[in-house]
């Protein structure tokens, strides 16, 4: 049996690249998008997938706004909330409260941003 998975992003090239990705896992199956957060609720209440991928900053409905739906529609979905942008504290605070069982990690500095890493933020000549 597949692990469904929802993928909810605004950026149709990040769905097409997670697809992709995802895809290549024997037994994992994208079986629908969302490009915003009000039809990430709308496809997960149609769907039922096992898993629901969900960008943080989507239009419409941000993607705790949408996760809080998810949740109290469809309790047995799991989430996972991402996004590439850096996380404000309202957004930080917003997901550390929100009820949704699960605990908020902000992604780590990028290499090139870490104290003593000069090599990593070096661009390659051509």
């Amino acid at each position: 049996m597949a692990l469904r998975i929802l993928l909810a992003d605004d950026h149709e090239i990040v769905r097409r690249g997670l697809r992709a990705l995802l895809e290549k896992h024997e037994g994992w199956e994208v079986c629908g998008e969302a490009a915003n957060g009000n039809d990430a609720v709308a496809q997960t209440e149609q769907l039922a997938p096992d898993l629901a991928i969900i960008d943080l900053a989507m239009p419409d409905k941000n993607g705790i706004e949408a996760a809080r739906e998810i949740f109290a529609q469809s309790p047995l979905t799991a989430m996972l909330l991402l996004t590439v942008q850096e996380v404000s504290t309202e957004l930080a605070r917003a997901a550390r409260v929100s009820n949704l069982r699960a605990g908020f990690h902000p992604a780590p500095q990028a290499p090139a941003q870490q104290p003593g890493c000069e090599t990593c933020s070096a661009t390659p000549t051509v």
